[in-house]
Formats: structure tokens, C-alpha cells, sequence
């Protein structure tokens, strides 16, 4: 009953000529747009009021990279 819920292996990427993990890749990519997310809340004046600045970015960065590996990981 539980044969279709398992995967031969896990979600990766072919980069460089490797295998890298979806989740890796992703953390890469949402570093940038962590950073420009960052950059434009400074720009408006809404990161000097955030009451905890590190956990809302790590908060940002995990929400970028599981919105990639949802998005955009092969099945």
C-alpha cells in the first residue's frame, strides 16, 4: 500500500558535472535574494524598526529555499 510514498533517490541537480542536493542548490540561490530583500527593506526604512533582524532573514532564507525545492526540484 506504502509502495508509491518512497522515491528510488534523492530530489538533486547535475551541476559542474556532480549531483548536488535540491536543497543546496537552493540555499545558494536564496542567498542573493535574501540579500536584495534586505537591501530593499533598508531602502524603505523597515529594517531599523524589525524587532528580531536575524531570525526574520534566516526566517526569509528558509522560505526562499523551500519555495525552490518545491518549485523547482526534479520528481
Amino acid at each position: 500500500m506504502l509502495a508509491g510514498c518512497s522515491q528510488g533517490r534523492a530530489p538533486s541537480f547535475l551541476l559542474f558535472g556532480s549531483y548536488f542536493p535540491s536543497w543546496l542548490v537552493g540555499a545558494a540561490i536564496s542567498i542573493p535574494l535574501t540579500l536584495l530583500v534586505r537591501w530593499g527593506l533598508i531602502r524603505v526604512g523597515i529594517d531599523d524598526v524589525l524587532p528580531l533582524r536575524l531570525l526574520v532573514y534566516v526566517c526569509l532564507g528558509l522560505i526562499f529555499t523551500m519555495m525552490f525545492a518545491f518549485l523547482f526540484s526534479p520528481r
